[in-house]
């Protein structure tokens, strides 16, 4: 039953994200101290536990994510899309356990955007409590979305991709 309203949930998400996500082009390199997400700037990530793979989360232990499109330097997820997965902004520093090259982008609305093992990082708003990770496997927006390992690489898909099986 928990899955049906999960794969309800991450279906009208996937709606309302259709319109979604364009290009941003961004360079690398520290372009200026922002907050990260509830609070200070330089704010330390930690991780947990999760369907048993160790991930990255920020302060209040929301699960952090990458985007599979994304390269080293630029996010392609703007507009509608940065609004479902809001960046996490940066810089950020490194808490117990979190291994890992933390570094910076700076996205095309001249935002500064923390960076885990070269890849983007952000959260999903379908997380509503610390500890959840309905977004990892998610097909949106033109790519699958992965929770930030410690490793870095994508841990196992433990939510169902967009449709779900329910002929979405």
């Amino acid at each position: 039953m928990r899955n049906r309203f999960l794969a309800a949930g991450l279906v009208a998400t996937a709606v309302l994200i259709a319109a979604g996500c364009g290009s941003s082009s961004s360079g690398s390199g520290n372009a200026g101290s922002t907050s990260t997400p509830g609070g200070a700037s330089g704010e330390a990530l930690k991780t947990a536990t999760i369907s048993g793979a160790t991930v990255l989360t920020n302060a209040q232990g929301f699960t952090l994510y990458w985007f599979a499109p994304d390269t080293a330097s630029k996010s392609n997820c703007t507009g509608s899309c940065a609004q479902i997965w809001p960046p996490v902004k940066g810089p950020a520093t490194a808490g117990s356990g979190v291994t890992g090259t933390l570094g910076t982008i700076t996205r095309d609305d001249g935002t500064v955007q923390a960076t885990y093992s070269d890849h983007p990082l952000y959260t999903y708003t379908a997380d509503t409590a610390p500890g959840q990770a309905n977004g990892n496997g998610v097909n949106a927006n033109g790519g699958v979305w992965h929770e930030a390992t410690v490793s870095g690489g994508p841990a196992p898909a433990t939510s169902p991709t967009s449709g779900g099986g329910y002929g979405y």
